[in-house]
């Protein structure tokens, strides 16, 4: 279905063709209708598939038609690197129109808190933010909310995953109650569909089913322990110096902090990128990777979804991510557009399970790729069987029972 067949104006679709919208996808073909209706959306599609320009578009036009003199759209997003990149999509799909925003988010200086005061002051249209930003902005009387029509909340899992559940709630209590409601989400766990009872009235549901990984994605996996992965990390990147552009995905902080250090020491660009980060270094990172300036970015899944960065060459998972949906988000950062992309994953004995959850849910055996020799004895992979051993025929005891050489990182 084209843009110009859902009833936008003429200003909105002279933003989408200076873009270069013309088809929309099946989360906009759905969800753009039911907004314009009026009604409340719960909507369920992953990163990649045209999400922001599915709320955010029907929005613009809704407003831009009669422009408001006071903040009327309210978005809340798990990160800051979100919210600045929609305040941009904003600016892009508002191009011909009136419509002004500000992303509102922690992590910076005092000239920011300033600013952002200044600019609620002004009666800015759009105000997208963090929950923990937000609610500050609200208690100290910096926001008036009575004015706020529209609210979403995008990647409202990712939010809910991160604890911000009774931020949310109490932001939601100082909203008027006549208002309209959109909830996207990657996924549709129980803790999502609870929120949603309690804050959507009567909403149209739209699932997009999970798309496989783009098949232009290399995907392969080493079965290793905790005590190889540094090592072999260090010979992956090292044997392939053409990739220019490479990201490796830990869940955790401390490892992150380890990764770069290890690699930092053989003399690879290599640069952290997590929560820990004051914002203007985040973003002078995410920029300096877009740019090139660093070959190797070694990030937590705060960039996992929604961060649009183009022709990645190679994903590294360091540890295998918790939910399976979550490894199709981390991988789906490469291959985009035309290009192709490889995705590497490191497997220790205590994440096989959830490996083997991931490749039920994308409906392939993912290639296993021998150790090499050099870095000893690894965990096996039965093929013939489809199920995984232990290296050397002996009882390999868990990350949380052992007190040797394989300490959990």
């Amino acid at each position: 279905m084209k843009f110009d067949t859902l009833g936008f104006s003429e200003s909105v679709l002279e933003a989408l063709s200076y873009m270069g919208f013309v088809e929309a996808t099946p989360i906009q073909e759905q969800a753009i209708p039911e907004i314009f209706k009026g009604r409340d959306v719960l909507a369920s599609a992953q990163t990649g598939t045209g999400k922001t320009a599915a709320f955010m578009l029907p929005i613009i036009d809704i407003i831009s038609r009669d422009v408001p003199e006071s903040t009327t759209v309210l978005i809340v997003v798990p990160t800051r690197e979100l919210a600045l990149q929609i305040d941009q999509e904003i600016s892009a799909f508002s191009y011909t129109s009136n419509i002004s925003s500000i992303p509102l988010y922690g992590g910076g200086d005092g000239q920011d808190w300033e600013a952002q005061k200044k600019a609620l002051k002004s009666g800015v249209h759009i105000v997208v933010a963090t929950p923990g930003k937000l609610k500050s902005f609200i208690q100290n009387n910096y926001m008036d909310c009575k004015s706020i029509k529209y609210l979403i909340l995008d990647e409202a899992d990712r939010m809910l995953d991160i604890g911000f559940y009774d931020d949310i709630v109490s932001i939601i209590e100082s909203l008027p109650k006549e208002r309209q409601t959109l909830m996207f989400s990657a996924t549709m766990p129980d803790k999502i569909i609870k929120l949603s009872k309690k804050i959507l009235n009567d909403p149209v549901e739209i699932k997009i089913a999970i798309s496989k990984p783009n098949e232009k994605i290399l995907q392969a996996a080493y079965l290793v322990y905790d005590t190889q992965k540094v090592d072999l990390l260090k010979k992956l990147i090292k044997e392939k110096p053409k990739y220019n552009s490479i990201i490796i995905f830990s869940s955790t902080k401390k490892n992150v902090s380890k990764i770069v250090t290890a690699l930092r020491s053989e003399g690879m660009a290599a640069e952290a990128i997590s929560s820990n980060l004051e914002q203007k270094d985040r973003e002078s990172k995410l920029n300096d990777f877009r740019s090139r300036k660093i070959r190797i970015l070694v990030a937590t899944d705060v960039i996992s979804r929604g961060i649009d960065i183009k022709d990645i060459s190679l994903i590294i998972n360091y540890d295998v991510p918790r939910d399976a949906e979550d490894y199709v988000h981390r991988i789906g950062r490469t291959a985009r557009a035309d290009a192709s992309g490889v995705a590497i994953t490191l497997i220790n004995p205590d994440d096989m399970a959830n490996f083997a959850g991931i490749e039920k849910l994308i409906e392939k055996d993912i290639l296993k790729l021998p150790v090499p020799k050099e870095l000893g004895e690894s965990p096996k992979y039965d093929v013939t069987k489809k199920r995984y051993n232990q290296g050397g025929g002996k009882r390999y005891k868990s990350n949380k029972d052992q007190r040797g050489k394989h300490k959990k990182n």
